[in-house]
């Protein structure tokens, strides 16, 4: 019996667990919110290693993982920005990045070609920067540690890989665009 299921049903475990750290945020119980957090952040990392070190990766999973991932981060960043944890222009950053990536891909693939999730360097050091900053964040605001420059470096992390990123999306889809359409004709 294959188990090429399993990584999927652990990233829809982690889709699960958005609601109760939303409730644990609002509530303002932001170590279980932090130790929600984990347990979804160690979930992302199992499921992620299981579907390459077992190859059971699926076409299912190689959209559900980050649209997941993509689910826990903005609920987090728009809850603790209404709580006053996060600053709304680092909110609307990371937000404006995401709604850019999507589109672009559901643009590329409806009007050139089959979208390949290729996950970029910078993207994936965004993605470290902001789980940082929301860990950081949630611990402050639980434990008064770490102190403010912490988080006011970890922010401009995030400002920084966030618009990196994100431009780094739209040039490669654009020369990818570029490229498939020169080919065609």
């Amino acid at each position: 019996m294959s188990l090429k299921w399993l990584p999927n049903a652990i990233c829809v475990v982690r889709v699960l667990l958005v609601g109760p750290i939303v409730i644990m945020l609002l509530n303002e119980r932001y170590l279980a919110a932090l130790m929600l957090i984990a347990i979804a952040g160690f979930s992302d990392a199992l499921d992620g290693y299981l579907a390459r070190a077992f190859d059971w990766r699926t076409p299912l999973g190689s959209l559900l993982d980050p649209a997941a991932d993509k689910l826990l981060v903005v609920s987090v960043f728009l809850t603790m920005t209404v709580l006053g944890l996060v600053p709304m222009f680092i909110t609307v950053v990371v937000v404006l990045r995401d709604v850019v990536i999507i589109g672009g891909a559901a643009a590329y693939q409806w009007l050139i070609a089959p979208v390949q999730g290729e996950p970029t360097v910078i993207s994936k050091l965004n993605t470290a920067c902001q789980l940082s900053f929301v860990l950081f964040t949630l611990t402050d605001a639980a434990l008064m540690w770490p102190p403010e420059p912490v988080l006011t470096v970890l922010g401009a992390a995030v400002l920084f890989t966030s618009l990196t990123s994100g431009l780094n999306y739209v040039v490669g889809w654009s020369k990818r665009a570029w490229h498939n359409s020169s080919a065609a004709t």
